[in-house]
C-alpha cells in the first residue's frame, strides 16, 4: 500500500498543502497588505505631462554654402562606437546650468523660496527618438500650464547656451590661429633657405644613377639568397623525413652510428645480451638468492660498467642515445643517409647565413650612397609641410572669422510644448497589479513562516518518510460523534464506530483494510495478541482499538478487546459501559474474568479497566498479567490491548513484550517530530516486535496523493446507486 513517492526537491503538493493549511492568517495578512494597495491607489492625484522636441543637425548648409569647413563647428560627433552624441546632449540638457536659469526665469518657488534642481530633474525626462536625430523632453507636473512652461524653458536655455558654446569655440579658434600664423610663416622661409644652401654646398644635380646602381646589385643578391634558401629547405625536409624513419635526433644519429661502427662496444653489447639471456632461463627456475642467479646478476654489473666505460670512450661527454646500440644493414643506411643530410643542411644553413651578411653589409654600404639624397628629401617634405601648414591657417582664419559672426547652434525647436488638456494614463492600475502581486508573495512567505513555526508531522508521507515501519492502514478523518463525550475529555472527541453505525461509509472500509493487511502479516505465524499504543495522547489509539475489535467480530471471528490503559481508561466510553470492575480487579483476583467481561456485539467481547490503581505498572509487569494472557490468547481468535501512550507511560513496552507484537497508531498534527524520534528511540531500545503502524486522522484535502479521494468518490458512487434502486426508509435502516 505504497503511495506515489514525491522528491522534496519537486513536491509541488507539498507546498500547494502548506498554503492551504494556513490560508486564514495569511490571508488576513494578505488582504491587509493589499488594502494598503488600494489605499495608496486612490491617493494618486491626475498628473500631466508636456512635451517638447529638437533636432540635431549634422552639417549646416548654409554654412557650407559660405566655407568647406565651417560647418564643423558644432556638429554632434562621437568620441567612439559606443557613444551617442544624442545620449550626450541629452544629458546636457539635464545639466545643473540650464535647469538653474529656467529655475530663475521662471522664478519657480515652493513655500516662499526657489525649488531645487534635484525637485525639476525627478520630473524632468530628455531622452533621444530611436532612429532619429530628435531629442523628446518631457516635463510631469499637477499643473498643466506649469509643466508646458517648464519644458519650452529648458529647452530655450539649452539652445541660447548650445549658440554661446559655439561661438567661444569660434572665437578661440581664431585666436590660437592669429597666434599661430607668423610662426608657420618664418618655418616656411627657414625651409625653403636650408634647402637651398644643402643644393649649393654639395652641387647636388641627381642621385639617381647611384640609386640603381644599388638596386640592381641587391636584386641579384636577393636571386642568389632565393636559390639557396630553396636548397636549404628541401634539405632540410629530407632531413625531417629521415629522422622520422630513423626515430632519433641528430645528436643521437650521430652518436648512434659511431657506436655502430665501434667494434669493443658492440661486442659488450653481445656480451651483456648474452648473461641477460641466461639470467631470465635462470631465474625461472632458481630464486634470486641462489647462487647460479647470483653469479649471473654480478656479471650483469660488470659488463653494464664495461659497457658503459666503453660509450664514454666513444662519445666523451656527448650523451648516449636512449635506444640499441645495436643495428641492422638497412637501420644503418638510414642512419647514414640521415647524417650525410644532416651535413648537407648544416653546410647549406652556413652559406645562406654568409649570403644573408653579405647583402647586408652590402645594404649598409649602399645606404651611404643615397644619404644626399635622402637627406634632400627631408628638407623638400619639410618645405612642403611648412607650405601646406601656412595654406592651411590662412584658410582657417578666414573660415573662423566668418564663423564667430554668425549665430547659429547646431540645435532647433522642432515643436514647442502646449498646455496639456488631458492627464497622463492613471497608474493606479499598475499600483493594484503591483498589491496583487506583493500580496500573494505576502501570503506565501506567511504560510510558510507559520508553517515552519508548526513543528507537528502533518501528512502522511512525513509520517511514513519519519517512522519507516510497515503501514498497515490509512484511516480518514470521520465525522465526530455529537454529544458522545463530555467536555472533560477532549482526546476523545473523534471516538465513534463506524464500522458498527456506518458499515458502508470509507472509515469502515479503511478498517476492513488495516484487519485485512494484519492477516497477512505475518504468513509464517498466526498473530493472535495485538497491542495497540502511540506515541502521546490525542492521537486515537481507543478509537482504533475499538473499531479494528469491531472490524475483525464482523469476519467471524471470537474477539476480545482489552482496557490496559489503567490511567486514563476510554473504552467503557466508546461503548457506554460502566467500568466498575475490570482487568486490574481481575489481576489482583478480586473478581472473576467471567464475570467482568462484557459481550457488546456478536463474537466481541469488552473488558474494561476496572478500578484505577496506585501503581498500574506493577500489575502490567506481574505473572498474574502473563498468565492471563496466554488463558485469553486460548480462548479468544484474537486480543487487543487498548494501552497508553509510549511517551508519558512505561506500561506499553512492558505489556508489548508478552504480546504477538505492537500497532503503532500515529495522527498528523498531533504528534512532532521531537516526540516521534523519542517514541521511535523507545521501541528500539526495548526490542519491540513492532508489526507496523496505522495513520489515523487523514484529511483528503491535506494530502498530497488522491488516494483518499478516490475512495471516497467511489463510497459516494456506490450510495447513489444504492439509493437510486432502494428507497429512502431502507437504506437509513439498513445503514443504522
Amino acid at each position: 500500500m505504497e503511495l506515489t513517492q514525491y522528491p522534496e526537491d519537486i513536491d509541488f503538493k507539498k507546498y500547494w498543502l502548506i498554503l492551504k493549511r494556513n490560508w486564514l492568517p495569511a490571508g488576513c495578512v494578505s488582504i491587509v497588505v493589499f488594502s494598503l494597495f488600494v489605499v495608496f491607489a486612490a491617493m494618486q492625484k491626475p498628473v500631466y505631462e508636456a512635451e517638447g522636441k529638437l533636432l540635431f543637425r549634422k552639417r549646416d548648409t548654409t554654412s557650407t554654402l559660405l566655407t568647406d569647413r565651417t560647418d564643423q563647428i558644432g556638429v554632434l560627433e562621437a568620441l567612439n562606437s559606443q557613444n551617442s552624441p544624442i545620449d550626450t546632449e541629452a544629458e546636457i540638457v539635464r545639466s545643473l546650468p540650464v535647469i538653474e536659469k529656467t529655475i530663475e526665469t521662471l522664478n519657480l518657488r515652493k513655500n516662499g523660496e526657489l525649488v531645487a534642481a534635484s525637485d525639476v530633474l525627478k520630473n524632468l525626462t530628455v531622452k533621444g527618438i530611436k532612429g532619429t536625430d530628435v531629442l523628446l523632453v518631457t516635463y510631469k507636473s499637477r499643473d498643466p500650464e506649469e509643466a508646458a512652461a517648464i519644458v519650452n524653458q529648458v529647452i530655450k536655455s539649452y539652445t541660447e547656451n548650445n549658440v554661446l558654446t559655439n561661438r567661444t569655440e569660434a572665437t578661440a579658434a581664431r585666436e590660437f590661429i592669429s597666434e599661430q600664423l607668423p610662426k608657420t610663416e618664418a618655418q616656411l622661409k627657414q625651409a625653403e633657405i636650408n634647402l637651398r644652401n644643402f643644393r649649393e654646398q654639395n652641387k647636388v644635380v641627381s642621385l639617381k644613377d647611384e640609386a640603381q646602381s644599388a638596386v640592381t646589385t641587391m636584386a641579384e643578391l636577393d636571386n642568389e639568397i632565393a636559390k639557396v634558401r630553396s636548397e636549404f629547405e628541401g634539405t632540410n625536409a629530407q632531413v625531417k623525413s629521415l629522422q622520422s624513419k630513423v626515430g632519433l635526433s641528430s645528436d643521437s644519429a650521430r652518436a648512434l652510428n659511431e657506436l655502430s661502427q665501434s667494434t669493443a662496444v658492440q661486442k659488450a653489447f653481445e656480451d651483456l645480451y648474452q648473461v641477460e639471456s641466461q639470467l631470465a632461463a635462470q631465474r625461472s627456475r632458481f630464486a634470486d638468492d641462489a647462487p647460479v642467479v647470483a653469479n649471473l646478476l654480478q656479471r650483469r654489473a660488470n659488463l653494464k660498467a664495461i659497457l658503459q666505460e666503453r660509450v664514454s670512450g666513444v662519445l666523451g661527454s656527448q650523451p648516449a642515445p636512449q635506444t640499441n646500440v645495436q643495428v641492422g644493414e638497412s637501420e644503418q643506411k638510414l642512419i647514414d643517409d640521415f647524417v650525410n643530410a644532416e651535413v648537407n643542411r648544416i653546410k647549406l644553413f652556413n652559406q645562406l647565413n654568409a649570403l644573408l651578411s653579405f647583402r647586408n653589409n652590402y645594404q649598409q654600404r649602399a645606404n651611404v650612397l643615397p644619404r644626399l639624397e635622402q637627406r634632400q628629401q627631408e628638407l623638400e617634405r619639410k618645405v612642403e609641410t611648412a607650405k601646406v601648414n601656412y595654406e592651411l591657417f590662412v584658410r582657417r582664419l578666414q573660415e573662423v572669422q566668418i564663423a564667430e559672426n554668425q549665430n547659429l547652434g547646431n540645435a532647433r525647436l522642432v515643436a514647442a510644448a502646449t498646455v496639456p488638456d488631458k492627464p497622463t494614463a492613471s497608474k493606479k492600475k499598475l499600483i493594484l497589479m503591483g498589491g496583487a502581486v506583493v500580496s500573494s508573495l505576502i501570503y506565501v512567505i506567511a504560510a510558510f513562516a507559520l508553517d515552519l513555526r508548526d513543528p507537528s508531522i502533518k501528512t502522511t508521507k512525513e509520517v511514513r518518510d519519519f517512522f519507516k515501519y510497515p503501514w498497515l492502514g490509512m484511516i480518514p478523518l470521520g465525522k465526530k460523534k455529537p454529544n458522545s463525550l463530555s467536555r472533560s475529555e477532549p482526546d476523545l472527541l473523534s471516538c465513534e464506530l463506524p464500522t458498527r453505525d456506518n458499515p458502508y461509509s470509507p472509515v469502515s472500509e479503511a478498517y476492513r483494510m488495516l484487519q485485512s493487511n494484519l492477516k497477512f502479516l505475518k504468513p509464517d505465524r498466526t498473530i493472535r495478541t495485538i497491542t495497540v499504543t502511540s506515541s502521546v495522547s490525542k492521537e486515537g489509539k481507543s478509537t482504533i482499538s475499538a473499531n479494528l475489535a469491531m472490524t475483525i467480530a464482523q469476519i467471524g471471528k471470537r474477539v476480545l478487546l482489552v482496557d490496559a490503559d489503567l490511567h486514563h481508561p476510554a473504552q467503557h466510553h466508546i461503548w457506554q459501559l460502566t467500568n466498575d470492575h475490570g482487568l486490574s480487579n481481575v489481576i489482583v483476583n478480586q473478581v472473576s474474568f467471567e464475570k467482568v467481561v462484557k459481550t457488546v456485539e456478536t463474537n466481541l467481547d469488552i473488558l474494561p479497566a476496572g478500578a484505577v490503581p496506585p501503581n498500574p505498572l506493577a500489575l502490567i509487569n506481574s505473572n498474574r498479567m502473563a498468565d492471563f494472557i496466554q488463558d485469553v490468547a486460548q480462548k479468544y481468535d484474537y486480543v487487543i490491548f487498548d494501552t497508553p501512550p509510549i511517551i508519558p507511560v512505561s506500561d506499553v513496552l512492558t505489556l508489548a513484550k508478552m504480546t504477538d507484537g505492537i500497532l503503532v497508531v500515529v495522527r498528523p498534527g498531533v504528534i512532532d517530530a521531537s516526540t516521534a524520534a523519542t517514541a521511535k528511540e523507545f521501541l528500539t531500545q526495548s526490542g519491540q516486535d513492532v508489526l507496523g503502524m496505522v495513520i489515523n486522522g487523514v484529511t483528503a484535502m491535506n494530502e498530497p496523493d488522491s488516494y483518499l479521494n478516490r475512495v471516497k468518490t467511489y463510497h459516494e458512487d456506490s450510495n447513489e446507486i444504492k439509493t437510486g434502486f432502494i428507497p429512502g426508509w431502507i437504506t437509513k435502516l439498513v445503514t443504522k
